[in-house]
């Protein structure tokens, strides 16, 4: 029976060498490491006392260094165990419970124009290079030197171009022989009996290559250069080729990467992995524009057992992060979890290399937190459980949630971390109540077991808020959303008088905003402030044109497009409304916070235990409403119709 090479490598995929060789070796406890699918032994093909046998699953291998041998899953078994190959195949497809083709010869013809595919994806890669460095390509390569990508990393990832024109890939792939089947087979074209003339799939877009296991092209994402098209980031269609919820992007090089060292880090998109790949983290992937899905994370696995994925640190990033953990909870074992690293919020990995240079990212991976830890954070962080209902209720959730997991063991262990953690979490120790006496969590805002743990456990303070911009009052870096709120009462000056006492009663640490807003109030004064270009013109002529043009791009960086000229009038209205609103509250909550904490701090030098307790409470209240806060987003989903933003 002749087996194709995509059948080949599917069973291959899914059972670990380690598995067809654990069965014929015992391996060396001091050497292994699971995590990483290394694995040491004693060679069974020749006699040795210390394990020169090495196997490793990312690679699907193994040699021994004594003797030399080396080969596959099925080479494993054919020279060790006497089988034929066919015999191989078939014990390796028991294992994987994938059942033997049956001999097709329409398949094996299937398989043929499946080589020939991936032949005019080599053709039509190579003709979107050539078009990226042509006249027509120009706009495309400014693109490029503007996001910092060298013409090496380019070269390197093949990025291209494709032309305005609704033919000239088709006709570039039909001067060189190949069909119209064939083309829109590769889904490089838009066709449909609907459609009287199939028509190029991507057009005045940078292009993205995306290969498969094996380096080869079998997709292609594109991004648009005009802002008129409705989908910025577009991707190949599935085909015979490519099934988007099974593909990493940049997958092969990652894995080539890992066996350096270093961990699989997934990030959001394509040009997050190749600045990453840019700053020197080759070991990055990511999803082609959709959430995480269970095959994407059993790839992940295949290259490393605790990779980590990393999200913005905005409430959309958190959701991904939730919705990734709950995907991965009932899969979880030993040796196969996750971790999980929020960057600062408005920032992507580009930003934070591009910025801080790749040490900055470092320490966003160095702060990468376990999955228990995240799970923990969504199910208590602005939660209020003051009374014993809500309390079980709590403790109730963590129960179902622990049941999802399959793995018996971690099972077991997941839930007896959680009772640690609810146990610490409501005082129910002593020690640990006196320790936290000042509400601090040096831990990171996780909650739960750390030294600085909050006594009484009636809150825990989510690690994004600790990073919030609402809450911010460093005098470093501008803090976005009254930033943003700033920025949209300069773009749409009618909603000035509107909102007039909620804007001028804003008080603004940050010197830079604080200037902006005496010069708007200024302006305002003067009655300049009824028109966009007088206001700005206002802004330059006090010296703050430079702030104003930090402002604005911070706010573009975040995409925080209601703050923006073009946003209707409509939908600035209510997302000023709401910012106004949670800023008014939240400083009137830092103040009762900040006199709590003096009268804390008081009390506690007065050895006061009764009223240290009773201002500790209070305290863990003005907690509670300040996490609540934050998971209220000033900027609603649904939101955006007038502005033209309903299909995202």
């Amino acid at each position: 029976m002749r087996f194709t090479p995509s059948f080949l490598d599917e069973i291959r995929d899914r059972v670990p060498i380690s598995s067809v060789v654990g069965q014929r070796v015992t391996w060396d406890k001091r050497k292994t490491n699971t995590s990483r699918g290394d694995w040491w032994a004693c060679c069974p093909f020749h006699g040795e006392k210390s394990p020169s046998f090495h196997c490793e699953d990312r690679k699907g291998r193994y040699h021994c260094f004594g003797c030399g041998v080396s080969g596959d899953h099925f080479k494993f078994l054919s020279e060790l165990d006497g089988l034929s190959f066919p015999e191989a195949v078939e014990r390796v497809a028991e294992m994987a419970g994938v059942p033997l083709p049956a001999r097709d010869e329409q398949m094996e013809r299937r398989e043929k124009e499946r080589a020939t595919l991936t032949d005019v994806m080599e053709m039509a890669t190579a003709f979107f290079q050539e078009r990226l460095q042509s006249a027509d390509g120009a706009k495309a390569r400014a693109y490029l030197r503007e996001r910092g990508l060298t013409s090496i990393t380019q070269q390197s990832f093949r990025l291209g171009y494709a032309p305005e024109g609704r033919n000239a890939l088709k006709e570039f792939l039909a001067g060189k022989g190949v069909s119209r089947e064939q083309i829109e087979a590769c889904g490089l074209v838009v066709h449909g009996a609907d459609i009287p003339v199939s028509y190029d799939r991507f057009r005045d877009r940078v292009m993205f290559p995306i290969e498969d296991s094996r380096g080869r092209v079998i997709a292609f994402g594109g991004r648009a250069l005009s802002k008129d098209v409705p989908a910025k980031y577009l991707n190949s269609n599935d085909t015979e080729l490519f099934h988007k919820g099974n593909v990493l992007y940049n997958f092969a090089r990652a894995r080539r990467a890992q066996a350096k060292g270093g961990t699989i880090i997934a990030v959001e998109g394509y040009m997050d992995v190749i600045a990453l790949a840019q700053a020197g983290f080759e070991n990055a992937v990511a999803p082609l524009g959709t959430a995480l899905t269970e095959s994407q994370l059993d790839l992940l696995w295949r290259m490393s057992g605790e990779p980590v994925l990393c999200f913005d640190g905005d409430q959309a990033g958190l959701k991904a992060a939730w919705r990734a953990a709950d995907l991965a909870l009932p899969l979880i074992q030993a040796g196969r979890t996750l971790r999980f690293a929020l960057l600062p919020e408005g920032q992507d990995p580009d930003d934070v290399v591009r910025n801080g240079g790749p040490d900055a990212f470092r320490e966003v991976l160095g702060q990468a937190r376990p999955l228990a830890e995240l799970l923990w954070l969504r199910e208590t962080s602005g939660g209020v459980f003051d009374t014993p209902e809500r309390r079980a209720e709590l403790e109730k959730t963590l129960r179902e949630m622990t049941g999802r997991i399959r793995d018996e063991s971690v099972r077991r262990h997941y839930s007896q971390d959680m009772r640690e953690r609810v146990q610490a979490f409501f005082g129910r120790d002593r020690n640990n109540s006196q320790q936290g006496r000042f509400g601090g969590n040096e831990r990171g805002g996780y909650g739960g077991r750390g030294k600085g743990g909050p006594a009484g456990g009636r809150f825990a303070v989510s690690e994004s808020l600790a990073r919030s911009a609402m809450v911010r009052t460093t005098g470093g870096l501008l803090p976005l959303r009254e930033t943003a709120m700033l920025v949209a009462m300069v773009n749409h000056p009618p909603l000035l008088e509107e909102y007039f006492e909620a804007f001028e009663h804003m008080n603004l640490p940050h010197p830079e905003l604080k200037r902006l807003h005496g010069a708007v109030l200024d302006a305002m004064a003067h009655g300049v402030a009824h028109e966009r270009t007088a206001m700005i013109e206002a802004i330059a002529g006090a010296g703050f044109a430079d702030h104003w043009e930090r402002a604005v791009a911070l706010v573009r960086k975040a995409r925080m497009w209601p703050a923006l000229e073009d946003a209707a009038l409509d939908d600035v209205r209510e997302a000023f409304g709401q910012a106004a609103a949670l800023y008014s509250r939240a400083r009137e909550l830092r103040q009762q916070r900040a006199s709590v904490q003096q009268a804390l701090a008081e009390a506690t030098e007065s050895g006061e235990e009764q009223s240290c307790q009773h201002l500790l409470h209070v305290l863990n209240t003005i907690s509670i409403d300040i996490a609540n806060l934050e998971r209220l987003e000033a900027l609603v989903d649904g939101f955006g119709v007038s502005s033209g933003r309903a299909q995202g």
